[in-house]
């Protein structure tokens, strides 16, 4: 997103669930200027895998999508039963034995946030969200009314990030309703632990709130830990709502078709997935075609994740040898996901850092500061950048940071 900071004034013909200063930030405005003088940018936070020059089985693909059955319209509020099916065989793949009713497909993570707000929140409650992560919960919040309040994530040089359990639970208050989990989070990298789990279901029984799980990256973890918690689909100590979908999991953000996994204690369960057909049987937002090809794209998922998985490993051990050369700088402990932070000095502030990487360099970072990190002096680069374009950027970096 590139509005700057909230502003609370609006016009009263509209509705105040739009509290922000639409104007670009400072550093969308240098970018936009460069480009309009035809100035070639190093881009480091490329997130689109279908800009990042990865090969998709294209043929394969299209004909999914153009199967006779797509012509016909016969919606379903959890979505198609053939769909559903392939998601549970996804799940099953992993050794999490999973039923099609337990989903309900939507067209997106985003809009999964919006139908959970609606099924468990108030307007002026309150959900946790984790600090840092992804920016875009401050406008799925906004839009739905709900309030958020951050938990902090702390880095530890030897166990790197962990979930700061007391100062979650002191957060809790009569008006929370759901704490959000992001496993591994976007973009520290950091699973959820089995002791964090725990603890987090022996809260939300006590307290009577649900846990949201972002799990978009959870097939991109590195290496192993009998500790990290691949997923929690299978999750019933609380009630449990697990969200991904193909724009992570195959590469295919385009395609629009991601899913909400519940479970939990069973008369929870029941009430939560009545209510969450209701919602989505008011909307039916997801295509037929991208339903019946929703098999055919998960089988096809392997490929494109080995291909990205290689990108990620590589730029990965480019930037810590960048580092080591530098002498100046650090890479933080990550355990998944498409994201690195640099930890850089703070004689400056991240967004001059950023504003000096793109005005003298021609690189594109994000500064932390974008994912609301506690403290200053840190930039995030995505791992998903072609490698050689990776490593030129990182190189100016590490100059400007002589």
């Amino acid at each position: 997103m590139s509005t700057t900071a909230q502003d609370q004034t609006h016009d009263p013909m509209f509705s105040s669930r739009f509290p922000w200063n639409f104007t670009t930030n400072r550093l969308s405005r240098a970018l936009d200027a460069k480009r309009a003088a035809g100035i070639p940018v190093i881009d480091l936070t490329e997130s689109n895998p279908t800009r990042a020059g990865f090969e998709y089985p294209e043929s394969e693909i299209l004909t999914a999508m153009a199967l006779p059955s797509s012509m016909r319209y016969d919606p379903d509020p959890r979505g198609l039963h053939v769909a559903r099916q392939a998601v549970a065989d996804y799940y099953a793949a992993q050794d999490l034995p999973t039923s099609p009713d337990a989903i309900h497909l939507i067209s997106g993570t985003s809009e999964g946030y919006a139908y959970l707000f609606k099924l468990l929140v108030n307007p002026g409650d309150e959900v946790l969200v984790p600090q840092p992560s992804y920016p875009l919960f401050d406008f799925l919040a906004a839009l739905e009314s709900v309030k958020l309040v951050h938990y902090p994530l702390d880095y530890d040089e030897k166990k790197g990030w962990q979930i700061q359990l007391d100062l979650l639970a002191a957060t809790i208050s009569t008006k929370t309703r759901a704490i959000v989990l992001v496993n591994p989070n976007n973009p520290t990298g950091s699973f959820v632990k089995k002791a964090e789990l725990e603890k987090l279901n022996e809260l939300c029984a006590h307290e009577r709130i649900a846990l949201i799980v972002d799990e978009v990256f959870s097939d991109y973890g590195f290496g192993t830990d009998s500790q990290r918690i691949r997923s929690l689909a299978d999750n019933d100590a609380a009630l449990t709502f697990v969200l991904s979908g193909l724009s992570k999991i195959a590469g295919l953000p385009q395609m629009k078709l991601g899913w909400i996994h519940t479970s939990g204690p069973e008369k929870l369960l029941v009430e939560a997935r009545e209510r969450l057909d209701f919602i989505a049987d008011t909307y039916l937002t997801v295509g037929t075609p991208v339903q019946h090809a929703a098999a055919t794209l998960l089988s096809l998922r392997h490929g494109i994740q080995q291909q990205i998985i290689r990108r990620i490993d590589s730029n990965r051990t480019s930037l810590e040898k960048s580092l080591a050369n530098a002498g100046r700088g650090r890479k933080l402990h990550i355990e998944g996901g498409w994201y690195a932070i640099l930890e850089i000095p703070a004689i400056a502030s991240e967004e001059e850092w950023a504003l000096s990487f793109l005005e003298e360099s021609n690189v594109f970072v994000h500064p932390g500061y974008f994912f609301d990190f506690a403290n200053q002096g840190f930039i995030v680069v995505s791992l998903l950048t072609l490698q050689e374009i990776f490593r030129e950027g990182i190189t100016r970096i590490m100059a400007r940071l002589q």
